[in-house]
């Protein structure tokens, strides 16, 4: 690990110029003492590494000195599949690896397009994770990501809705998904998918197993999200919605609303249209319904209606004026 950091230290000197040793410490994932240990290193080596003393001060290569140490190694390479999601990377065990790797590719270019690829990541960034939630934790990340590039079986614990199971499986790819980990692995004859941070102990074996010829990961995730989506959407709900609805549905119900609100029908003379959405059961849909307030009225299924009726009833009778506190 030490001669893959020097190489690091030594290709971001190359990179980016004179850096201080906090500067390299915080790159590097490592104390601004083995930065000091470490540049005394490439020095007694050869590498002429010069010290600028003072407040603006720092490491720096010699004038017109550049390395030829660039070939990229499997991990590395793999790597830089991640490198637009530098967060994913590091919770996969490849920061470092995926840093390097960058790094290497950097040193590689003519000047003209690593200063290019230098402006890219000052302004573009990619944050997988959704909004307002906490990432899932996932402890078991590294060693499954392990056992799906060995292609070696999983012995986990899991934790289900209906309880805890104890299942061997043969993991086949790993996907991220609105800042949610899975993993796609194959039990007994089928391919089924576990959200990782459910998996309450993982023991990766010596046994390697073979992949099913022509798996596709993409393909599988894409018809399995389709399953799921018709799973889940067992109803179609008839509502009549307000024109400040119209800009809601898409932002509450996602897919499914924005094609609700590109098929609806001809607004009425006070802007309100004829939609139908894809809901899930009564018990999901009625809360989802309400959250779009006065601004829609649920027309049918009449079982879904009087649901939703009933939960207003319930509202009115919480909120009504006996219940108001006293001002």
């Amino acid at each position: 690990m030490r001669a893959d950091r020097l190489l690091a230290l030594l290709l971001l000197l190359q990179n980016r110029g004179r850096m201080t040793a906090a500067e390299l410490a915080a790159e590097l994932e490592v104390s601004v003492r083995t930065v000091y240990r470490d540049v005394e290193a490439l020095g007694a080596s050869g590498v002429p590494v010069r010290t600028d003393r003072g407040p603006d001060g720092g490491y720096r290569l010699m004038d017109g000195y550049r390395t030829r140490l660039t070939g990229l190694t499997d991990a590395e390479a793999g790597a830089l599949f991640l490198a637009g999601a530098p967060g994913p990377a590091h919770d996969l065990g490849l920061g470092a690896v995926l840093t390097t790797a960058q790094l290497k590719v950097q040193a590689a270019l003519p000047a003209e397009l690593a200063e290019r690829t230098r402006r890219i990541q000052d302004r573009f960034h990619l944050d997988a994770p959704g909004w307002f939630r906490d990432a899932d934790p996932v402890a078991h990340l590294a060693p499954i990501a392990r056992a799906v590039w060995e292609q070696r079986v999983l012995r986990t614990h899991y934790r289900r809705w209906r309880g805890e199971v104890h299942r061997e499986l043969r993991p086949l790819g790993i996907v991220l998904k609105g800042g949610i980990w899975y993993l796609v692995a194959r039990v007994d004859e089928a391919v089924r998918t576990y959200r990782i941070a459910r998996f309450l102990a993982v023991d990766v074996t010596d046994e390697v197993f073979t992949r099913p010829t022509g798996f596709d990961l993409a393909g599988y995730w894409a018809e399995s999200a389709r399953r799921l989506e018709a799973a889940l959407h067992r109803q179609t709900a008839q509502l009549r919605i307000s024109p400040r609805a119209q800009r809601l549905l898409p932002m509450f119900f996602g897919a499914a609303g924005r094609r609700a609100v590109d098929d609806a029908g001809a607004p009425d003379a006070d802007g309100w249209t004829l939609v139908e959405l894809p809901v899930e059961g009564p018990e999901v849909a009625v809360g989802d319904l309400l959250r779009l307030g006065p601004e829609a009225e649920v027309l049918g299924p009449p079982a879904l209606r009087q649901a939703v009726t009933e939960a207003v009833a319930a509202l009115a009778g919480r909120y009504g004026t006996e219940g108001t506190p006293p001002a």
